[in-house]
């Protein structure tokens, strides 16, 4: 006869007490709505961003709730930041959580865009969470542990919109990356999901939902 434990309290599924998190763009909107959640569920956090003074009052808001936050300074557009912080974290607590959060939009005409537009969504959507992805799963794949990335991708990588281009390209783009690392790293205990939000109010978006477009 099979036995199933049952929890009564359903948040413990989700205890992370013991993990280390490291959330990109984690200065405003989504970022640091997960990197709250993170840590209220007992992750120790890592919240990064370009510059360290932004994170601040998030860090002084988890610490408020008893929750352990550590400002991380990392640029997802700078490969050797990546890989430079990166190595500074594994070197003292491996990394169970990525959550590859940071993004950016420039909202444009199609024949409007130039190549250093695309160059920079390019960059930050989805080159700089697949460096982050490959120097986290080196580590993981070297020590044998499990651990779990998550790519915030968005409804717009399923259904384009128009005149957002590059980030509709990178945002499906990521969703296949995850589904093709899956298939090499599911057998080592190394899930990669992709969430992909819908539409709602945030920093990033306000000024684009009060266009044509958006």
């Amino acid at each position: 006869m099979t036995t199933i434990a049952v929890t009564d309290d359903p948040r413990n599924l989700f205890n992370l007490t013991g993990k280390t998190a490291l959330v990109t763009g984690a200065s405003q909107g989504l970022g640091r709505r997960f990197a709250w959640t993170l840590a209220r569920a007992g992750a120790h956090v890592l919240i990064s961003a370009r510059s360290t003074d932004k994170l601040q009052s998030l860090q002084e808001e988890i610490e408020g709730f008893g929750g352990k936050a550590t400002p991380v300074t990392l640029d997802v557009r700078d490969r050797d930041s990546i890989r430079k912080a990166i190595g500074q974290i594994e070197s003292t607590s491996p990394i169970d959580v990525l959550v590859n959060n940071a993004g950016v939009a420039i909202v444009k005409a199609p024949e409007r865009y130039r190549d250093e537009d695309w160059d920079a969504v390019y960059e930050t959507n989805l080159r700089g969470p697949w460096v982050l992805a490959q120097s986290v799963i080196q580590h993981r794949v070297a020590d044998g542990r499990e651990c779990s990335i998550i790519n915030i991708a968005s409804v717009l990588g399923i259904r384009p919109l128009g005149h957002i281009p590059p980030y509709a390209a990178t945002k499906a783009g990521i969703i296949n990356l995850g589904r093709d690392l899956c298939v090499d790293l599911a057998s080592k205990g190394i899930r990669i999901n992709a969430i992909a939000p819908g539409y709602f109010e945030t920093e990033m978006n306000r000024e684009w939902l009060k266009t044509e477009a958006g």
